[in-house]
């Protein structure tokens, strides 16, 4: 049995242990949160603390995982590190590369296997997008567009998201997102052009051009629309025979021959936890299910890696140096 030991019992907390209470051979041995009622309403039999330093010096588990507000990770993912042989770190990795520079040192001095919460890696539509591209079932991609929009989140305690210095603002927080998985995909690119708002609240929208040798990828983010509006997650892939689009629902492939949907096979296991903009469990299941098979086989961590977490955030932070 993995037991685990989970830090942060906010909406990110709730999802994660809905999550781990759905795979068979694990337990949420231990809660931690500063606020009682968060913890105590997710316990379910769990040991809760009031504080997550107090669950990593007392608590009886394998793992740690940390849903914690981002400016809050690099402090708790540190002190973790010498507890446990495998940590889960909600992403961005960190609120600084500085930051994360200083996991990776500690991951490497402990021998310490750490993943980082980039979960569009593991959601369905973007595990079968990267499976086509990597094929080249339908050629080299011509161009790409993917685009992540949000009212304004605030579900978050204490309205710490909205707080561009404790968050890193949209850009950070959602932004990337879109950025970890191209990267993850496509590569560095041969050179970008990055713009981002000025008028409003700092980093809450973003938008940027990536030029490959043979490509052109735009990734668009952004959580300032009024509340009414839906959250959207969405892509279109121009490769050389067919278009790949995921929007409205629908995951869809255009050819010369027509259109048609494609059904994938994806895991049941229930809806995402209240407060937040996901409607259900989707890749947050799959890549905590991943997560917990490597600990169950004593193996290194190989996908959204904390070094893959914090190239990505080297890459944010370039993004954001442009006017």
């Amino acid at each position: 049995m993995i037991k685990v030991g989970l830090i942060g019992c906010g909406f990110m907390g709730a999802m994660h242990a809905n999550c781990y209470r759905s795979l068979a051979g694990v337990e949420v041995a231990a809660v931690a949160d500063i606020r009682p009622e968060k913890a105590a309403a997710l316990a379910q039999g769990a040991t809760v603390y009031a504080d997550g330093m107090d669950l990593i010096a007392e608590a009886d588990v394998d793992v740690i995982d940390i849903c914690l507000p981002t400016f809050l990770h690099a402090k708790y993912a540190l002190a973790a590190m010498d507890k446990v042989r495998y940590v889960f770190v909600e992403k961005p990795v960190a609120l600084t590369v500085n930051e994360g520079e200083a996991m990776l040192a500690k991951a490497r001095e402990v021998g310490c296997f750490v993943q980082v919460g980039q979960v569009i890696r593991f959601w369905d539509e973007y595990v079968a997008l990267r499976d086509m591209v990597k094929s080249n079932k339908y050629g080299r991609v011509v161009n790409a567009n993917f685009r992540r929009i949000s009212p304004r989140p605030d579900w978050g305690w204490q309205d710490w998201l909205l707080d561009a210095s404790l968050s890193g603002g949209a850009a950070q927080d959602l932004h990337i997102h879109d950025i970890d998985y191209v990267l993850s995909v496509f590569g560095e690119p041969e050179a970008f052009f990055s713009v981002k708002n000025t008028l409003s609240e700092t980093n809450s929208y973003v938008n940027t051009l990536l030029r490959y040798h043979d490509k052109a990828i735009t990734v668009e983010g952004t959580w300032d629309l009024p509340g009414c509006h839906p959250f959207e997650a969405t892509f279109r892939v121009v490769f050389e025979k067919a278009v790949v689009e995921n929007a409205g629902g629908k995951f869809l492939l255009y050819t010369n021959d027509g259109v048609e949907e494609i059904v994938l096979e994806k895991a049941t296991v229930g809806t995402a936890a209240a407060g937040g903009n996901i409607s259900d469990l989707g890749g947050y299941y799959n890549e905590l299910k991943y997560f917990c098979e490597k600990v169950a086989a004593g193996e290194p961590i190989e996908q959204a890696t904390l070094a893959d977490g914090v190239s990505s955030l080297k890459f944010l932070k370039k993004e954001l140096s442009f006017v």
